[in-house]
């Protein structure tokens, strides 16, 4: 009908200018008489109706021969624009886990259309950097490192393919307008969640346009693309289950440069974890912004009207979640793949440890008894101001719960100095809490504000930069006395280390992991294995006995090989 509205509105005006037309020149001779005008009128109108009709603008067209699945790929867009022609690609990783986990991710989506690879900066036509925003020093780096490029990029200009800069990951998101206008340094900018945009992005750019992509999304998990593991070695690779986080700590950017909570489908996480260990990985470690809120409901028989069960004490700002696969599920399922593959995960939330997750970690072999449990502060008044959900009282409780479910558990922690409003009183709470539990690992920096979170909207960051340096030296001074005195008790125990290579030390040292992630330095000895010796080689076990710990490094020293490289029964 807008059609037809459309075209009768042609013909009257089109009557119209004829009729105006014919009046006018009337008005040179004499005017016409009422018969010749209806003459007149009847020519026009015989006209228009040998004139072609709706019929013949839309004729050949059929809605049923429509394709509404291409109507995202615009038709008259080559696949080749979006391929790499060989073009080299490199990588720099900055920040967190994940980011390592999203460069694996782009890389496998670059490699699909034809880009190698290059671990020299050189010889790159794009050079991409996966970034991070979690503290202002880490963006600051980028910058800088943006100016660097930019100098090399100028000397390429004239050159057949001149290089392409792009930024990755959370600050693409967070500084996307600052990104793209401040001194033209970036060519592409894609956020987190646009991934799978970046070779129509690449086109675009070589076209001498900026080309940006930062949408996130409710539902991107990247479930169906396997990444491309570069782990040292081969021995140890990271697996995403899920992404975004849904806590809203007032202090966190993650939030709003990753979105909301979704998690990757069990099926998928198991398809990956078993070509995993079928290429020999022997160490996995499961990922997420707050990896034990895992909850997979992509299934209908996964949704039970079941809460969600939290560590005791503890509570969420978001409404109870219902059903779903939770990660203790995940956990088990996981952990049976492989007997002898090592399973770690990372970074879990403190409210998302019930019961049935630590007995479960306790009675696998191969789940590794080793659990972050970020404390943040020691002060309930900052805690409070966090939005952490939790009181120094609930989260003791949890920690004498593990510690009796796991009697052998390694705890590592993060922790914020300066945050806004921290008195001294709660400065000095934060280090007794330190002393209380006895981290063998920790996580601590100084308070950086971040935009768009609560903190900056809502609270003061009013403790000055010298403070919280002063700060920051006296907690990890009091985290290492009480980490050593953690790692003295170690000598004379015996440990399980999964090699990883040669000592960064000495040539004629390996260096590895304990279970409780602990790293440490061996001789680079053979091992006897019944008749035979064996060299040891990264990705082999070995259980060593403790002999002293390197104090000064938090770095453990093991001097005597006890077994042979193979995985203990």
């Amino acid at each position: 009908m807008e059609h037809l509205r459309v075209l009768k509105g042609l013909f009257t005006s089109l009557q119209l200018r004829i009729h105006s037309r014919l009046c006018s020149n009337a008005s040179l001779t004499s005017a016409p008489t009422q018969s010749e005008r209806r003459t007149s009128s009847e020519k026009v109108r015989a006209h228009i109706r040998s004139g072609p009709s709706f019929q013949d603008f839309i004729r050949g067209t059929s809605l049923k021969e429509t394709d509404l699945t291409d109507l995202d790929t615009p038709g008259y867009l080559s696949e080749d624009l979006y391929m790499g022609n060989s073009r080299k690609v490199y990588f720099e990783t900055y920040g967190c886990q994940m980011n390592v986990n999203d460069t694996e991710i782009a890389w496998s989506i670059l490699q699909n259309k034809g880009y190698q690879r290059t671990a020299h900066l050189n010889q790159a036509d794009v050079v991409l950097l996966v970034t991070c925003s979690v503290r202002e020093k880490a963006e600051t780096t980028i910058w800088n490192r943006l100016q660097q490029l930019t100098s090399m990029k100028k000397k390429r200009i004239k050159s057949p393919t001149p290089m392409k800069i792009g930024i990755l990951g959370c600050m693409a998101e967070r500084l996307k307008t600052e990104l793209l206008e401040r001194e033209k340094l970036v060519d592409v900018l894609v956020g987190p969640d646009a991934y799978r945009d970046l070779p129509r992005l690449l086109s675009v750019a070589d076209g001498g346009q900026q080309a940006s992509n930062v949408l996130l999304s409710l539902e991107e998990t990247y479930a169906d693309i396997m990444p491309v593991h570069h782990a040292p070695h081969g021995y140890s690779a990271f697996v995403s289950i899920m992404r975004g986080c849904d806590n809203m700590c007032s202090y966190c950017i993650v939030p709003f440069t990753r979105g909301r909570e979704r998690s990757r489908p069990l099926s998928s996480i198991l398809q990956e974890v078993c070509l995993l260990s079928d290429q020999g990985v022997k160490e996995v470690t499961l990922l997420g912004q707050n990896v034990n809120s895992y909850r997979d409901t992509s299934e209908e028989q996964f949704c039970t009207g079941d809460p969600t069960k939290l560590s005791r004490g503890f509570k969420t700002l978001y409404q109870s979640k219902r059903g779903g696969l939770r990660f203790s599920d995940l956990l088990d399922r996981v952990s049976q793949i492989d007997p002898d593959m090592r399973i770690r995960f990372t970074s879990p939330h403190p409210k998302d440890f019930p019961d049935e997750v630590l007995h479960l970690i306790a009675e696998r072999d191969n789940i590794c008894k080793q659990i972050h449990l970020p404390a943040q502060s020691g002060s309930n008044q900052v805690l409070k101001a966090m939005r952490r959900g939790y009181t120094r009282e609930a989260y003791l409780d949890l920690v004498e719960n593990v510690k009796q479910i796991i009697p052998d558990v390694s705890l590592s922690s993060d922790f914020i100095s300066g945050f806004c409003g921290e008195t001294e009183e709660d400065h000095q709470q934060t280090l007794s809490l330190i002393r209380h539990v006895g981290y063998n690992v920790g996580f601590l920096f100084a308070y950086s504000m971040r935009k768009k979170t609560h903190a900056f909207h809502r609270l003061h960051d009013n403790i000055p930069a010298e403070v919280k340096q002063r700060r920051l030296a006296e907690t990890i001074q009091v985290f290492r006395e009480e980490a050593a005195k953690i790692n003295t008790t170690l000598i004379g125990s015996t440990q399980l280390i999964l090699v990883e290579g040669d000592s960064k030390r000495s040539t004629e040292d390996l260096c590895g992991r304990t279970e409780g992630n602990m790293k440490v330095v061996f001789p680079k000895e053979e091992v006897s294995n019944g008749s035979r010796t064996a060299a040891v080689n990264a990705g082999d076990y070995v259980l060593v006995t403790v002999r002293s710990p390197f104090l000064s490094e938090n770095i453990l020293i093991y001097e005597t090989l006890l077994s042979s490289p193979a995985h203990p029964q």
